[in-house]
C-alpha cells in the first residue's frame, strides 16, 4: 500500500511539473504559401536595426531553429542559395491596468478615489486599513513575430505573430515555445487569433 501511495504521489508531482512547463499562446498567421511547395532550406535575414543588436538577434535565431526544423525546413549551408529567408522579432510590453480590473480596494469606504491617465475616477469595492498602500500587480504582453520570404523574389509567403501574458517581463526562456506555436499550423494561415499550447524547452 505504501509503494502504491508513493507511486501515486510521484505521478502527481510529475504531472504538476509537466503542467507548469506548458505555455498558452494566442497565434495569428497569414499565408500565401503555394499548396504544391514543400519546405526546403532557409536562412535568417536581419534588418539593419537588428544587426546593431546582434547578440539579442542571435538569441532569437537560436530559439527559432527547432521550430523551423519541425516545420520541415533545413538551415542552408550557403545563405545566398537558401529557398526562403526568415526575419524574426520579439518584444515585451507592460499591460496598462484598467481602472476596473480589480474589485478589491484599500481605504476610502465604498467609493475609492484614484487617478487613471491623469483623470480621477471612482469605483466600488472593499475597504481595507488606511495604513496599507494599494498596489496593482503588473502584467506583461510577450510577443514574437516571424516573416518568411521567398529567397529569390523576396515575396512574403508566411507571417505569424504569437502573444501571451504573464507576471514576468522575461521572454528568453519562452522564445522556443513561442516560435513553435507560430509554426504549429504551417503552411496554413488563420488571421483570427487562436490558442496554441506548446511545451517550454529546458
Amino acid at each position: 500500500m505504501r509503494k502504491v501511495l508513493t507511486l501515486l504521489i510521484t505521478a502527481a508531482a510529475l504531472t504538476a511539473c509537466t503542467g507548469l512547463r506548458e505555455l498558452s499562446n494566442e497565434v495569428s498567421a497569414y499565408s500565401l504559401w503555394p499548396a504544391d511547395r514543400k519546405p526546403a532550406t532557409y536562412t535568417f535575414e536581419r534588418l539593419p536595426s537588428q544587426e546593431a543588436n546582434a547578440q539579442q538577434q542571435q538569441l532569437l535565431e537560436d530559439a527559432a531553429h527547432r521550430a523551423m526544423e519541425r516545420a520541415g525546413f533545413t538551415l542552408a549551408a550557403d545563405p545566398k542559395a537558401a529557398d526562403v529567408s526568415v526575419t524574426l522579432g520579439a518584444r515585451v510590453s507592460p499591460n496598462e491596468p484598467s481602472p476596473f480590473d480589480n474589485p478589491f480596494w484599500w481605504r476610502g469606504g465604498l467609493y475609492v478615489h484614484r487617478h487613471y491617465h491623469g483623470r480621477p475616477f471612482y469605483r466600488t469595492g472593499f475597504a481595507f486599513s488606511g495604513a496599507w498602500p494599494y498596489y496593482d500587480t503588473p502584467t506583461y504582453e510577450r510577443e514574437v513575430a516571424m516573416l518568411i520570404r521567398d529567397g529569390k523574389s523576396g515575396q512574403p509567403l508566411y507571417e505569424t505573430r504569437v502573444t501571451n501574458d504573464g507576471y514576468s517581463a522575461s521572454i528568453n526562456s519562452l522564445l522556443g515555445a513561442m516560435f513553435e506555436a507560430g509554426l504549429k499550423d504551417f503552411p496554413h494561415g488563420g488571421a483570427t487569433p487562436h490558442r496554441v499550447v506548446t511545451q517550454i524547452n529546458s
